[in-house]
């Protein structure tokens, strides 16, 4: 971790030491834990783009899908499993194929920066998408539809927008984790659920994702 931060080891340590402490005290599960800590390892190597955060993703994806399904989150289980999950492999080659020259700001990846045409079609998609996504989940009982469905809609668009290495990204990702944030704060409050740290992963997400923003932007600039 040479290349770190004292921030960047500050706030790795602090939310890992956050989501141990939640396990024992509200009896947390272990899988989500081990969600919960791998997805943040996962953000935060993607914030200093690193190709090792798909290594994490994969763990990440997997597990957080089995316990969306749990919890009758139906758009997160199937965005995770059957979308997040097989990406990262796509993910991982495509980055692999863009690395940065030796000496360039950051690790690994070369940035880009999305066009006004590009933000004009990324959100009419996003709109439009979430609205039907929405539909979709009603027809199969799923929780909090309208949440969920924005929520899933934006994941993906970024998702893409990660793996084509533009730098708004990260602008879908801070709306993405709000809204993830509150979906998880409703659903545990009204099921009773005790996976507290899917709550905590989603915050320190949110925080991240401003981090990555900003880190990405500064990349950028010190790219050629």
């Amino acid at each position: 971790m040479k290349d770190w931060t004292l921030f960047e080891k500050i706030w790795l340590t602090s939310f890992t030491l956050i989501n141990i402490y939640l396990f024992f005290a509200w009896d947390d599960t272990l899988l989500g834990l081990i969600s919960s800590i791998t997805g943040m390892l996962c953000v935060v190597l993607v914030a200093k783009g690193k190709l090792s955060n798909y290594y994490f993703g994969m763990i990440q994806t997997s597990t957080y899908a089995y316990i969306s399904y749990t919890y009758g989150l139906y758009g997160e289980a199937m965005l995770n499993g059957l979308f997040y999950f097989p990406i990262q492999f796509i993910g991982l080659y495509m980055w692999s194929r863009h690395k940065v020259k030796e000496g360039a700001i950051g690790e690994d990846v070369e940035v880009k920066r999305l066009t006004t045409k590009g933000w004009i079609t990324v959100i009419t998609i996003s709109i439009v998408a979430s609205l039907v996504y929405a539909e979709v989940l009603s027809l199969i009982n799923a929780q909090q539809v309208r949440i969920d469905s924005m929520a899933v809609v934006l994941s993906i668009i970024a998702q893409f927008l990660m793996i084509k290495r533009y730098a708004e990204q990260w602008i879908m990702w801070i709306v993405v984790n709000a809204l993830s944030v509150v979906l998880w704060i409703v659903t545990l409050t009204q099921s009773g659920g005790n996976d507290w740290s899917m709550l905590v992963m989603w915050i320190a997400f949110l925080f991240n994702s401003i981090f990555g923003y900003y880190n990405w932007i500064k990349m950028s600039k010190g790219q050629p």
